[in-house]
C-alpha cells in the first residue's frame, strides 16, 4: 500500500510539473488561457496586472486563493482522501508556477495554444488516471454530480465560456479564439488518456461475485445489478456486475477488480444519461 501510495503522490506531483510547464512555457506569454480555475487563476492575474497595477499576486497564487473555499467544500462534501490528493495537486502547480520561469519559445499564438494544450491535457489526464484530480472545477462538478443526479457538463462550459469570453476582451479577439482552440486540444488530450465522459458504466464478469461487490460497496457508493452469466468457452456460471459511476471513481474501480479478481473482465462504456437515482441499488 505505501508504495502503491508513493507512485500516487508521484503521479499526482509530475501532473502539476506538466501543468505548470503548459502555462509558463507557452500558455501565460501568448495570452492563452486555460479551463477551469487555472483559467479563472490567468484571468485576474491579468486583470490585477495590466489594470489594476496589483502585481504582487501571480497566477499561481491566484490559483492557491480559489481553490482554498472549493477544498474546504470537498473536503465535507466529496471525500477527504479525493481532496488530499487533489489539494496536493493545487499546491504543487502553485510551486512550481512560481519556481519555473515564464518562457516564451515561439511567438505564433497557435503553437504555444496548441503546444498549451497537449501539455496541460497531458498533465490533467494522467492525474486523473491516477485517482486524483487539479482541483477547481473538478472538485465543484464532484460535488453537483453527487447532489443532483443531472449532467455538470453545463456548468463547467459556463466557466470555461466565460474564460473564452474575457480573453477576447482583455487581450485581441483572437486570443478567444486561440484559447478555444487551447481547450479543445486539452480536452482531446484528456479523452486519450483517461476520459471526460462525466458518468460511465462498468460492466464486471467474474467468479468472486459477493468479494467483488463488497469491496465495491466499501469505496464507491453506487448500486450494482448482478446479473447471471456463462462463459462460451468453458461452460462456467459466473455473474455480471453493472454499475454506473461517474469518470472521478473510475481509478478506484479498477483498483478494487485487480485486487479482488485480476481475472475478472471488465468493460467500460460511455452513458450518455442516467435516469432514476442512480446512487441506489437498480
Amino acid at each position: 500500500m505505501f508504495i502503491f501510495e508513493s507512485k500516487r503522490i508521484f503521479i499526482v506531483i509530475l501532473g502539476a510539473l506538466i501543468n505548470a510547464m503548459a502555462l509558463n512555457f507557452f500558455l501565460i506569454g501568448a495570452d492563452v488561457y486555460a479551463s477551469g480555475f487555472t483559467g479563472m487563476a490567468q484571468l485576474l492575474s491579468t486583470v490585477f496586472t495590466d489594470f489594476l497595477d496589483i502585481d504582487f499576486i501571480s497566477t499561481g497564487l491566484w490559483l492557491l486563493i480559489l481553490n482554498i473555499p472549493v477544498g474546504v467544500l470537498g473536503w465535507f462534501k466529496v471525500g477527504r482522501h479525493f481532496t488530499v490528493y487533489s489539494f496536493v495537486s493545487v499546491i504543487m502547480t502553485t510551486l512550481f508556477l512560481e519556481i519555473i520561469p515564464i518562457v516564451t519559445f515561439s511567438d505564433d499564438i497557435m503553437l504555444n495554444a496548441v503546444f498549451g494544450g497537449v501539455l496541460g491535457g497531458f498533465g490533467v489526464g494522467i492525474t486523473l488516471k491516477w485517482g486524483a484530480s487539479t482541483g477547481g472545477s473538478d472538485i465543484v462538478a464532484m460535488v453537483l454530480s453527487r447532489m443532483k443526479d443531472k449532467p455538470i457538463g453545463g456548468y463547467l462550459m459556463v466557466v470555461n465560456g466565460v474564460i473564452i469570453f474575457f480573453a477576447g476582451v482583455l487581450n485581441e479577439p483572437e486570443n478567444a479564439l486561440y484559447t478555444l482552440l487551447a481547450l479543445y486540444v486539452t480536452t482531446r488530450v484528456v479523452d486519450g488518456l483517461h476520459t471526460r465522459h462525466e458518468k460511465v458504466t462498468a460492466m464486471i464478469v467474474t467468479k468472486k461475485t459477493d468479494e467483488m461487490q463488497e469491496a465495491i460497496h466499501q469505496t464507491v457508493v453506487r448500486g450494482i445489478t448482478i446479473l447471471p452469466a456463462r462463459g462460451a468457452y468453458t461452460k462456467e456460471d459466473k455473474s455480471m456486475l453493472v454499475l454506473v459511476i461517474t469518470r472521478y471513481e473510475l481509478y478506484d474501480l479498477e483498483r478494487i477488480i485487480n485486487e479482488v479478481d485480476p481475472q475478472a473482465f471488465t468493460n467500460i462504456v460511455h452513458t450518455a444519461g442516467v435516469f432514476g437515482f442512480f446512487r441506489r441499488d437498480h
